[in-house]
């Protein structure tokens, strides 16, 4: 089972205070993740401040740091430790200068970057960086189609595409990836999520859910890369969880609720995720309940809890929260 955390790239004033952290204090987080023993540090991609924040925040925007900028100094600041997105909004990125950043990345860091990506959680979002083109893009075909033109730019020796919202003609694009396949996470958990999973994913990255919805679709991502011909157990099972220990389920849960993270749940409503289950269906109690909560996950199958984002409500709060899971729980559990 392997652990990681989600820094703060992209999540003031949804899940954090504004301000949270200064910008160097991502390097210094992702040192002592380091130095704790967790596999990676993943970064989240916000573009603009969500309609939900503003009414919140009415006076004072979120810093939102560019997440492959950010991992590439984490990178460089960093000998062991994996860095990867979760997730990069791929409809909203151009796949060949994307594809050239994913190279670079992946070949400064020796082979550390992983991608996850995702249609976004937020249409308000694409629809401020799309303008006019909101209405007549659908994000679901667009990354669907970047996705394919991915896979042509990062494996072909001359690369060419036309489709619908992507083309270019005879792209030499050097060097490939030190990391081969490149480690490209799908993110989301709904069906056509797990379909680009099975298809194309070297692992799924989808959001919580109840632990009986995970297993499930589980079972139907690993059915149908069997249909498709790869091997299910090639294909890494990695859902973000929430996570907030405490010496007692009930310190953990009431100090949860404080969280700016409650909010940002409520707001995601409309994803099928129900907020009364945020607690349970998280890493959200004390470290003997979390580590009982790891055990059924990975009996279902599951190989990373993978960017998991610690509900607090101050950087000292979250150093503390990582500290705490690495050597009260993650030793139990390994």
């Amino acid at each position: 089972m392997k652990f990681s955390v989600c820094l703060a790239t992209g999540y003031e004033g949804l899940s954090y205070p504004i301000p949270f952290c200064a910008p160097q204090e991502l390097v210094k987080t992702a040192q002592l993740c380091e130095r704790l023993g967790y596999d990676s540090v993943w970064g989240n991609d916000h573009m603009t401040t969500q309609h939900y924040v503003r009414k919140i925040y009415p006076d004072t925007p979120p810093n939102f740091y560019e997440p492959l900028i950010t991992l590439a100094m984490i990178a460089q600041a960093t000998t062991r430790l994996r860095v990867g997105t979760a997730l990069l909004v791929l409809p909203m990125r151009e796949p060949v200068y994307l594809a050239k950043q994913i190279t670079t990345i992946d070949q400064l860091s020796g082979g550390r970057f992983m991608m996850g990506v995702g249609i976004g959680a937020y249409r308000e979002e694409f629809e401020a960086w799309a303008g006019d083109r909101a209405s007549t893009y659908r994000r679901g075909d667009m990354m669907d189609e970047a996705l394919q033109a991915l896979d042509i730019l990062l494996t072909q020796k001359v690369s060419s595409h036309s489709g619908k919202y992507y083309s270019f003609k005879e792209v030499e694009l050097f060097p490939k990836t030190v990391q081969a396949p490149f480690p490209l996470f799908i993110g989301g958990h709904n069906m056509a999520s797990i379909e680009r999973a099975a298809r194309v994913g070297q692992g799924w990255l989808p959001g919580w859910r109840p632990f009986h919805e995970i297993e499930e679709r589980i079972k139907q991502l690993r059915g149908r890369a069997a249909e498709l011909g790869r091997d299910p157990e090639r294909i890494e099972i990695a859902p973000q969880f929430s996570l907030l220990l405490g010496k007692t389920n009930e310190e953990a849960e009431s100090t949860y609720m404080k969280s700016g993270l409650v909010a940002h749940r409520v707001s995601l409503a409309y994803t099928g995720r129900d907020p009364k289950h945020q607690v349970t269906a998280n890493l959200v109690g004390s470290p003997a309940s979390v580590i009982e909560k790891i055990h059924t996950l990975k009996a279902m199958g599951v190989d990373h809890c993978a960017a998991m984002v610690v509900a607090v409500n101050s950087l000292e709060e979250y150093n503390e929260q990582v500290q705490y899971f690495a050597e009260e729980v993650m030793p139990h559990v390994k």
